[in-house]
């Protein structure tokens, strides 16, 4: 779907890419990286909307720097930033995209009127986009990325600004535009765990440089770890020490966090009972056991573990 080889891409005062060489498959990919580590110029230099300096990327069998128009009649793109006329309703402004993408307006409109019933907005077609909640834009933008039925989408950053419930929505919608409709996505984020969720594989970059290319699961499996938080007791004065002698003698290697946790890595689903069941008998309050992520900085360091806590649940966010 996507390569690119070499590809540098130079400002005056920073090198937003630099030699970046990937090759990314159909299904849907996560590229991650944190705030100003090259992703939204990589897609600009994909839709031939910005020139590299060295280097070269083709999507679709296109070569960017020469056929831009052909790859954004096959490609749908969701920007990051706010782009919606405000006294414009969705579905006049989709069909427009739709008209900008080649459909003949009949077509357009039988094709907005689909796709905005996918994304959740078919009642609130007719509404002035100026009235919309900052998750109801994000809906019309995903739409029209997809209106034109395209083989690939490039999503930039799309749960910027949402809510919890919000991010959950549209992070199933990604979802099924593989899954329903069999077009491959891109989509961006500087949330390791929400890439997580929804893709097959992960692209994570920093400083326009590859720092790691692998599958979802692989990724997970190499940085997932369990932070484990328990009380002190008569008998245990220091709770979190006793646990992890305990463990150390059931053979699991704990490294002490801050406060009364500890850490440690998840080799199997057996750890889990293996805490549960010395936490009990050595009659500690469990106070939590969540399975946590590493910052990204941290998953390239050998013997993780020893060194600070990992940021706990799935939104664990990028840091340089």
């Amino acid at each position: 779907m996507i390569q690119t080889n070499g590809l540098t891409k130079r400002y005056p005062r920073v090198t937003a890419l630099d030699g970046l060489t990937i090759d990314i498959q159909p299904g849907v990919t996560g590229l991650v990286g944190a705030n100003g580590a090259g992703k939204s110029t990589l897609i600009k230099i994909l839709l031939g909307l910005a020139p590299a300096t060295e280097g070269t990327a083709s999507v679709l069998g296109h070569d960017s720097a020469r056929e831009g128009p052909a790859i954004r009649a096959q490609v749908g793109y969701m920007p990051e930033h706010d782009c919606l006329p405000p006294d414009v309703s969705a579905t006049e402004f989709v069909v427009h995209m739709a008209g900008m993408s080649g459909l003949p307006r009949t077509s357009a409109r039988e094709r907005t009127a689909d796709t905005l019933r996918h994304v959740g907005l078919y009642e609130e077609r007719y509404r002035p986009m100026g009235g919309y909640s900052t998750g109801m834009k994000q809906r019309v933008k995903l739409a029209q990325a997809l209106v034109h039925d395209p083989r690939l989408v490039l999503l930039d950053e799309p749960t910027n600004g949402l809510d919890p419930v919000g991010r959950d929505e549209m992070l199933g919608l990604i979802r099924r535009i593989h899954s329903d409709f069999g077009i491959s996505v891109l989509v961006t984020s500087h949330l390791l765990g929400e890439l997580e969720r929804t893709s097959d594989h992960i692209v994570v970059i920093d400083g326009g440089r590859l720092l790691r290319s692998q599958t979802t699961a692989s990724f997970i499996e190499a940085t997932a770890s369990l932070t484990v938080e328990v009380t002190d007791t008569e008998a245990h004065p220091d709770g979190a020490a006793a646990l992890r002698a305990a463990l150390a003698e059931a053979g699991l290697t704990a490294a002490p966090a801050p406060g009364h946790q500890l850490v440690l890595e998840i080799t199997d689903e057996r750890v889990y009972d293996t805490v549960r069941d010395t936490v009990a008998d050595l009659g500690l309050g469990l106070v939590r056991m969540e399975q946590g992520r590493h910052e990204i900085a941290e998953v390239f360091r050998p013997n993780t573990a020893d060194s600070a806590a990992p940021q706990a649940g799935a939104g664990a966010e990028v840091t340089p």
